[in-house]
């Protein structure tokens, strides 16, 4: 019996995986080298050439990651069709729901297993504003607003 797998398929995965479709709705960009210091709760405030909200991963799998999100729903989960998708046992296939308004930026848990934490305390739904930490199994996420 032969193994007709491509050897190099068994190789190292990279950390984060892109998929990019016609119209995302969340486009992965690598934040600026920071001389290995994770952005502040008050820098998060106003980041130079960001347009409206995103979510940064300050630690966890990930590390330095922005999650740029589109006015509209943004689904964070386990599952492989979540627009963020966080690919960790921690993580319940349907983990919660942002939604992103011109002005205000809510979340929502969708009844997940291990919980959805802001600023340290489990919410089931809260409005979030830059600088609150989020909680995501072992994502740690930095709530992000641009200056544009």
């Amino acid at each position: 019996m032969t193994d007709d797998r491509d050897p190099a398929a068994d190789g190292p995965k990279p950390e984060v995986e892109v998929e990019v479709e016609t119209d995302p709705t969340v486009v992965y960009i690598p934040i600026a080298d920071r001389e290995g210091r994770p952005m502040t709760p008050e820098e998060a405030g106003d980041v130079a050439g960001l347009e409206g909200y995103a979510l940064v991963v300050s630690r966890g799998p990930s590390t330095g990651v922005t999650y740029l999100l589109k006015e509209g729903n943004t689904t964070v989960g386990r599952h492989p069709e979540s627009d963020i998708f966080l690919n960790d046992v921690t993580v319940s296939r349907q983990h919660c729901r942002l939604v992103a308004g011109p002005d205000s930026l809510l979340l929502e848990d969708s009844g997940s297993t291990n919980g959805t934490y802001v600023n340290d305390e489990r919410v089931d739904e809260t409005q979030l504003e830059a600088g609150d930490e989020v909680l995501i199994g072992r994502f740690h996420f930095l709530v992000a607003h641009g200056d544009a």
